[in-house]
């Protein structure tokens, strides 16, 4: 599963590709690696129906009698808990620009997934809500979301067998996410086509934009 990535193309790309037409994410630097509980850059449908840019926190609050631990990567979306997040003004965009996966027996080697070397930028689909508590030492109300994930393609597989996020490549694959029906938003719970990712770093915590292998 995926639990961390990185986002450096920038905001003007983000609102280009995820045609959110607000920002306030304020100023936004590169962010080579986010790891869970980090803020980072989301997009979603606000409350007055415009799409807008915004930080959230990496972590959703998990289901009753599942522990305290936030979750980071959904993929049961039969469970009656996340079909409750499914509805349209609780998905959203996670800006990306490449994903690191750790190889599944040791030793561990990080191995960096984008689009290509350039790495174009995509979204993960994901799910949001906001939250009362404890998160970062901050007490008060938190806007948190999590990444999708399905099964993993054969450029991942290798890697990672379990898993991996689920990614949209296109900014009409972007509105259907936000927009469609429940039950056609979860039929896009789909990897990506075989031969879509390649591997463009490995061995680092963060991505480094232009080292290939």
């Amino acid at each position: 599963m995926c639990n961390l990535y990185s986002e450096t193309k920038g905001q003007q790309a983000i609102l280009a590709f995820t045609r959110a037409t607000r920002d306030r994410s304020g100023n936004l630097p590169p962010l080579p690696a986010i790891f869970p509980d980090s803020l980072a850059p989301v997009v979603h449908v606000a409350a007055d129906g415009v799409r807008e840019l915004t930080m959230m926190r990496w972590g959703f609050p998990p289901p009753p009698a599942a522990g305290s631990r936030p979750v980071t990567n959904v993929r049961n979306l039969a469970s009656p808990y996340w079909r409750t997040w499914l509805k349209p003004e609780f998905r959203c965009l996670i800006p990306a620009s490449a994903f690191c996966e750790w190889t599944d027996g040791p030793p561990k080697v990080t191995n960096w997934f984008a689009l290509s070397p350039e790495r174009p930028p995509f979204a993960f689909a994901g799910l949001w809500r906001p939250w009362r508590g404890t998160r970062r030492g901050e007490d008060g109300e938190h806007r948190l979301y999590a990444l999708l994930t399905c099964a993993a393609n054969d450029d991942v597989r290798p890697v990672h067998a379990k898993a991996m996020p689920v990614i949209l490549t296109t900014p009409d694959a972007c509105d259907a996410w936000l927009t469609s029906p429940a039950e056609e938003a979860a039929a896009m719970q789909q990897p990506l086509p075989a031969g879509a990712l390649t591997i463009v770093a490995r061995g680092a915590r963060q991505d480094p934009p232009g080292v290939e292998v």
